[in-house]
């Protein structure tokens, strides 16, 4: 599927066929706003050439922006760096070329994030009737990509700005890995920040195994009552056998005495016993 074309041009036809349907429309909406650029020849040489083009912005306003086209080098540069910036052609680069006649771009003016064919993680594709509903992180990973491209370029000029770009980013790794840790181990996860990785983190809480029935089970208070009634009348039988073999004794030491003293004083006295003085 695929959406028309704003205006017969074979450049926008060239954007339409390599670039995906959201980022296609932002760039249609320069082919549109090409309509209201006036472009005027200020100087050329050697197929170089300055141009003025003035954009009408209201009934009486027109703002006038610098051009430059390089037709050796296929190169062209606006004022505006609105290329430098966000990776698309402006309205005012367009109406120069379209001044020139250029039916082509250079690859250089197409780039690869935003390419249909450009292998990208499942986490990262864009959809082309959900552009309203883009996740955030896919918006920061194209703006990413996108200056770190303009970075790598220019870092690899040289081997001094290599070793600067690599220095950088081992720093900043490290940086952005501690504080990755950080957040980590205080705060929880978020809607956004949640990926397959951190959710495989997640586990069942551990099973703790119980040894017997449970102490706050139902009828528990009733049968605590019950034990304490029992125990207090086992405890008053065994009082009163105790006090009943105590009795017992008693008696029975008494009725020894007493048989004791009546034979003392009713013993028949033998033969020849003067013990009473008889």
């Amino acid at each position: 599927m695929f959406i028309p074309c704003a205006i017969k041009s074979s450049i926008e036809a060239q954007f339409q066929d390599a670039y995906t349907h959201a980022k296609f429309r932002e760039v249609q909406a320069q082919f549109r706003g090409k309509a209201n650029c006036i472009t005027r020849l200020k100087n050329s040489a050697l197929g170089y050439s300055i141009y003025e083009v003035g954009e009408q912005v209201s009934s009486l306003i027109f703002n006038k922006f610098a051009v430059t086209y390089d037709s050796v080098a296929a190169e062209v540069k606006c004022q505006c760096l609105l290329f430098e910036s966000r990776g698309i052609l402006c309205r005012h680069a367009l109406s120069v070329l379209s001044f020139e006649q250029v039916s082509q771009v250079s690859p250089r003016y197409i780039l690869e994030q935003w390419s249909k064919k450009v292998k990208r993680r499942h986490t990262h594709i864009k959809s082309s009737n959900d552009e309203p509903l883009m996740e955030p992180r896919s918006k920061r990973f194209d703006q990413l990509v996108f200056h770190l491209q303009n970075i790598c370029e220019f870092a690899s000029e040289s081997e001094e700005l290599t070793a600067i770009l690599h220095r950088a980013y081992d720093n900043v790794m490290a940086e952005m890995e501690a504080l990755k840790a950080k957040r980590k181990g205080t705060s929880s996860l978020s809607h956004e920040d949640a990926n397959l990785e951190s959710v495989n983190e997640l586990q069942s809480p551990p099973r703790i195994r119980t040894r017997g029935r449970s102490k706050n089970r139902l009828g528990s208070k009733l049968e605590k009552q019950i034990a304490n009634a029992t125990k207090k009348k086992k405890t008053k039988v065994l009082s009163e056998i105790n006090l009943f073999d105590a009795a017992s004794a008693a008696h029975s030491n008494s009725s020894q005495y007493q048989g004791y003293v009546m034979n003392y004083q009713f013993r028949v006295p033998a033969a020849g016993d003067n013990s009473l003085g008889v």
